[in-house]
């Protein structure tokens, strides 16, 4: 009975539909029997001769139930006693109801006819509760039908009392046959869970023999259709994401183990090879234009927190980059420029909390760092289960294998579902690098084919996620300069822009920025997919290039092959604009960079036009840009921006309504136009910048927060 009202009390938080408990149409002015006796037929019709592959001896119950009514409601339609006006009040009541049993009768019988196998197994013994709950209200809807007052045949009364009989003893069913097959599914996930992989003989009975999942087509759906209901429920699910995650990487182990890459290799060959997978393809499109909230980022290396920690002034920073700030000899805070009191930091746990739980909500990897405190590791693996895990590092190696030995089509599916393996996990990305796939990923991104390049540039992309991966493929002899030429000459879109966010995932990591810029041609196809690329190319593009921008060693390289010109070019450019200001910012900090802006003719009205109708964001960036400007151009620079109309105005503006950086930029600005010799006659000695000009002298340059998108 305990075990019974558990059971009741999950199937009535998860019921297959909403549906399943509203009255679609309004029954006041129809022909109600006509109508009763219409949808019986028609459930009739599409389920009696059905094979259910679960739920049979239940499904069957039910619809010779409902072909009871429909017998009673024929009768009843062809006769006169059945029309509306000769129906009791209590035979109208109780036929309105009986319109909704019929009702959610069809969405159940729907839901175990279209449901995949492995869900409809995993979730047996809450569909036995909804048909019994179902049973149960057939049953009191019977004890009160007034069989009496609607003149039936005798053989019909008959039918309806044994029905009424049979109603009173209902109890609910669970197929033991499924219970056995439930419980060896589970089987499988607790020997992953203890490390070992599961007798290849016995996955094959079970998946093949029982489930009859005979090939690669059939395995995907069951994988597809288990990862739309972790979606579609929004983690109010049983069994619990985490766990059907396990399931799936099961499932996924299984279609290679079983069935091997064959039928998957015709399907890239003779399907659009572009056209997304339901399930996690869907995803990655929403990760794309995932925008990061800013009090997440940090606000020097202006990625999302890893490990969020807080100065001395209050500030917050991720501790690898405030720690390379400290290393580096300052001793003030980046963001505000004030003296740090001293040099230690304090984890800011409820910052990286909410980070983590921002993460899951919205499917972003998340990858704390080792120093990050035990809850926050515990908090992080509770994530994945472990079964998942090893399952996962089961297909990895499986994939790896026919990436080193298997036929061009074999390699270009290993790819792609490494690609996707590699899309979430700081786990998965770890043991597939570490099982030697950098090496067989580089060599497909000089394959011929465009579907295994864009997959293996993809999955490169994946991998670099993770820190520790992106010395393992830089240091792959001859992988940075692959990266670069599919950049170059990728052979599709995808690819090309993809090798632009590769690239600018290393360029995380300071000392791979010159490496990055040295590698022949890679600045030049950045600074050319900024100038003809797509959106999404331009900033991938951007992005990499205001990274490589960061190291100063860069700057005549990006001036001498166009990238200055490319950035200037993006001013216009409403998606690209603030990054593009923000590169330029650290561009004309050297005289060299500085004397090569002030040779395109539209960088200085390009940055002010940002002021007048950018984003808050880009407004702060272009006054930055042109602050820069003119401490490193000096005076020829100055009069340049000051001869540009509205320049005293564009100030005060901003002084009184831009953001804290930008009034900040703005008056330091203003003071660099007073110390210019017409800067008097020009303001009028009025003193712009003076009453509102802080006492900062930092040089803070900041960008849209971008993290890595997985694809």
């Amino acid at each position: 009975m305990a075990s019974a009202a558990i059971f009741s009390s999950v199937r009535r938080r998860r019921s297959p539909s909403l549906e399943a408990f509203l009255v679609p149409v309004d029954l006041t002015q129809v022909a109600l029997v006509q109508t009763l006796a219409a949808l019986s037929s028609d459930l009739v019709s599409c389920f009696s001769d059905h094979v259910f592959f679960f739920q049979r001896r239940n499904s069957r119950s039910l619809v010779r139930k409902v072909e009871i009514f429909l017998v009673v409601l024929a009768y009843l339609r062809d006769s006169r006693s059945g029309s509306s006006s000769n129906l009791s009040p209590t035979a109208v009541l109780c036929f309105k109801e009986l319109y909704l049993l019929l009702y959610r009768s069809k969405i159940l019988l729907d839901y175990c006819s279209q449901s995949s196998k492995l869900w409809l197994l995993l979730q047996s013994h809450s569909i036995a509760g909804h048909f019994h709950d179902l049973n149960q209200e057939i049953s009191t809807l019977l004890d009160v039908f007034p069989i009496k007052d609607l003149n039936l045949s005798d053989d019909i009364k008959e039918q309806v009392e044994l029905l009424q009989k049979q109603g009173r003893q209902c109890k609910l069913y669970v197929d033991k046959n499924d219970e056995v097959l439930r419980l060896k599914f589970f089987s499988f996930l607790d020997e992953f869970e203890n490390g070992r992989i599961p007798n290849h003989v016995e996955l094959r009975l079970f998946f093949v023999e029982r489930l009859g999942i005979k090939d690669v087509e059939s395995c995907r759906s069951e994988i597809e259709f288990l990862e739309e209901q972790i979606v579609n429920h929004e983690g109010d699910i049983e069994p619990a994401a985490s766990v059907l995650n396990g399931f799936i990487a099961i499932t996924r182990y299984c279609q290679f183990l079983l069935f091997g890459f064959e039928e998957d290799e015709l399907r890239l060959c003779f399907k659009n090879p572009k056209k997304p997978w339901k399930g996690l393809i869907s995803q990655e499109m929403a990760h794309t234009f995932l925008t990061i909230p800013k009090d997440f980022c940090c606000p020097i290396s202006l990625d999302l927190m890893k490990d969020p920690v807080i100065v001395s002034t209050g500030q917050t920073y991720d501790r690898s980059s405030i720690a390379r700030w400290m290393e580096e000899g300052h001793c003030t805070c980046p963001k505000t420029g004030q003296m740090l009191d001293d040099t230690r930091i304090v984890p800011n746990r409820a910052l990286r909390n909410l980070i983590m739980q921002w993460c899951i909500a919205h499917g972003v990897p998340y990858d704390p760092t080792e120093t990050s405190d035990a809850s926050a590791e515990s908090f992080a693996a509770a994530l994945p289960i472990k079964a998942a895990i090893e399952a996962n590092r089961a297909t990895a190696v499986l994939l790896i294998q026919q990436l080193a030995n298997g036929s061009q089509g074999a390699q270009t599916v290993a790819a792609r579902e490494i690609r996707l393996l590699a899309k979430t996990g700081k786990e998965n990305r770890a043991f597939i690098a570490e099982a030697g796939a950098i090496p067989h990923l580089r060599k497909l991104l000089s394959s011929s084919n465009p579907v295994a390049q864009e997959n293996a540039v993809t999955a490169m992309l994946n991998l670099s996620i993770y820190a520790k991966n992106k010395s393992r493929i830089v240091d792959e002899d001859g992988c940075l300069g692959s990266i670069v030429e599919v950049l170059r000459l990728g052979l599709t879109v995808e690819a090309r822009q993809n090798a632009a966010a590769t690239l600018f995932s290393l360029s995380a990591v300071h000392e791979y920025k010159k490496r990055i810029a040295d590698q022949g041609g890679a600045v030049e196809a950045l600074a050319e997919l900024l100038r003809v690329g797509t959106p999404r190319g331009k900033k991938d593009a951007v992005t990499a290039l205001f990274n490589l921008a960061t190291h100063a060693d860069n700057c005549s390289r990006m001036i001498e092959v166009g990238a200055v010109t490319a950035l200037v070019g993006a001013l216009g450019n409403e998606g690209v604009a603030e990054e593009a200001a923000s590169a330029l910012a650290l561009i004309v900090r050297q005289p060299i960079g500085a004397e090569a802006v002030g040779k395109e003719e539209t960088a200085v009205s390009g940055l002010i036009a940002m002021m007048r109708c950018g984003t808050p964001r880009g407004k702060e960036n272009a006054v930055a840009a042109l602050l820069e400007f003119c401490r490193t151009g000096g005076a020829a620079a100055t009069r340049r921006v000051l001869k540009a109309p509205a320049m005293a105005s564009l100030l005060q503006t901003l002084l009184f309504t831009g953001t804290k950086r930008a009034r900040r930029k703005a008056a330091s600005l203003a003071r660099v136009f007073q110390k210019c010799e017409n800067a008097t006659s020009r303001f009028g000695g009025s003193g712009v910048g003076y009453p509102f000009a802080s006492n900062s002298t930092t040089n803070d340059v900041s960008v849209v927060p971008m993290s890595i998108s997985v694809l």
